[in-house]
């Protein structure tokens, strides 16, 4: 007798508790939803960044660097060897690989260039823009002086000012897929949070409410075997 006052007791927290995780609970099945509509390797846009060339590093020369550094690195810079370092943690500079000169900042013509042999897609290059690394776009993910290149399928190419680098390919899909993941964390100002109370509080309801769910199912066999005798 016990057992029926208790399971309808159930059945009123889990009336309560729809109310409040409905909303999540479909934002979560919606975003999951649109995240796997592409495989990851396309919404990353693998398909549309150029492989870098392999580099002969026993012709590399080494660089006279002014500062203790913390990393060096010879990368493909568009079909040219450039040795990237880091100076301070923080500071880049780039130098020649054939000479071990050093090389200035990367200028609109350059960049132009570099995201044009990075990007292997049809689409044509619409428009390049600076970006200082404390007014870094949403979709960089970097906190990087670059330039964007912007292309009419709508890829955007990122493209390190100091050092030439391709630091990002971000296509269409993946900044709505982007949008999605900010959602699905319950975060789309910044998109990077997935542990902070309002997820875990909500997603602790929602198990809740799933556990008194089931729960009431045992209710309605019970009460079909009754219906039956």
């Amino acid at each position: 007798m016990a057992r029926r006052p208790l399971l309808a007791r159930f059945a009123r927290w889990h009336i309560w508790l729809g109310w409040i995780v409905a909303l999540p609970l479909i934002v979560w099945t919606a975003t999951g939803l649109v995240m796997t509509l592409r495989p990851i390797e396309e919404v990353r846009g693998e398909h549309l960044r150029a492989e870098a060339r392999p580099i002969d590093a026993s012709k590399a020369v080494l660089p006279a660097l002014p500062l203790p550094v913390s990393k060096l690195a010879l990368i493909d810079s568009g079909g040219r060897a450039v040795w990237v370092a880091n100076l301070d943690g923080h500071r880049m500079q780039r130098f020649a690989a054939d000479n071990g000169q050093p090389l200035g900042p990367v200028l609109a013509g350059e960049a132009r260039i570099l995201a044009e042999r990075a990007f292997t897609g049809e689409a044509a290059l619409t428009a390049i823009r600076r970006f200082a690394a404390e007014d870094a776009p949403l979709d960089l993910r970097k906190h990087r002086p670059s330039w964007q290149a912007e292309f009419a399928d709508g890829t955007r190419v990122y493209i390190d000012a100091d050092t030439g680098e391709v630091l990002a390919l971000r296509t269409r899909f993946w900044r709505v897929f982007d949008f999605m993941w900010g959602l699905h964390i319950m975060d789309p100002a910044e998109r990077e949070d997935t542990s902070h109370p309002l997820l875990y509080g909500l997603a602790a309801l929602s198990l809740i409410s799933v556990l008194l769910g089931t729960a009431l199912l045992f209710r309605r066999r019970r009460n079909r075997q009754v219906t039956r005798a």
